[in-house]
């Protein structure tokens, strides 16, 4: 009966981690990625989705914005907002759009003078 509580207890932990590896995925440039590329790299981007973004791409020049890739057909704003981080446009993070910008670790809000 004890192994059966162990094996639960380490399948419930290994399924716990799961999660956290898809967050590992790499920066990706959207502009110079291939299919096999971007599907492995973007969370909710598979196969049928990567080669959409590519082929919006070759057909419409290079990604402008993150944003841009909400034009390609099947990708939302759940699958932009997963991979915001990851998003490379021409070397460059992707930004968070204004009001949405997420502090650096480690960093504090900017003092302001006491009275103010």
């Amino acid at each position: 009966m004890q192994d059966k509580n162990i094996r639960t207890l380490v399948q419930g932990l290994i399924l716990s981690l799961l999660p956290a590896g898809a967050a590992l995925a790499g920066p990706v440039n959207l502009n110079s990625a291939d299919a096999a590329t971007l599907a492995k790299e973007l969370d909710g981007i598979g196969p049928a989705k990567a080669q959409a973004i590519v082929e919006f791409r070759q057909k419409n020049g290079p990604f402008k914005s993150p944003e841009d890739l909400l034009k390609v057909q099947g990708i939302g704003e759940r699958v932009l907002e997963q991979n915001r981080g990851n998003i490379r446009l021409n070397g460059t993070a992707a930004a968070a759009p204004a009001g949405k910008s997420t502090p650096k670790p480690g960093s504090r809000p900017a003092a302001t003078p006491a009275g103010r």
